[in-house]
């Protein structure tokens, strides 16, 4: 609905479409932040409106859990985050990505350019 509905969002994100947010393997995840991603933002149905029942809350307890490995691992976890927001919500979506963009900013890179540092 974002699209359509031409909100204007970063366009420093790449949207990844799945089924259903609790279709999102950790293993994704941490494939997103080795293969360079700073943060990674997942929306999915709210509560009690899951088209796969309860594929959300799935979601929501592994992302919890992979929040305690990435601290564990020296990440933030609050480059990871979990969003409700349905596919109607376009502007809801725009907003979020525009404060995760902002928050992520704020951290800074996941792994700096490290030849800079050894000039």
């Amino acid at each position: 609905m974002a699209g359509i509905s031409r909100f204007q969002y970063p366009p420093t994100i790449r949207i990844i479409r799945v089924m259903c947010s609790g279709r999102v393997d950790p293993i994704f995840v941490l494939k997103a932040f080795e293969n360079g991603a700073d943060g990674v933002l997942i929306c999915g149905c709210h509560p009690g409106d899951c088209h796969y029942v309860e594929g959300n809350l799935i979601a929501e307890r592994r992302i919890k859990k992979l929040k305690k490995l990435l601290k564990a691992i020296g990440i933030e976890p609050e480059r990871l985050r979990l969003e409700w927001v349905s596919a109607s919500e376009g502007l809801k979506f725009s907003q979020v990505v525009k404060e995760f963009t902002e928050q992520i900013i704020k951290l800074g890179p996941l792994f700096p350019d490290e030849s800079t540092s050894q000039q």
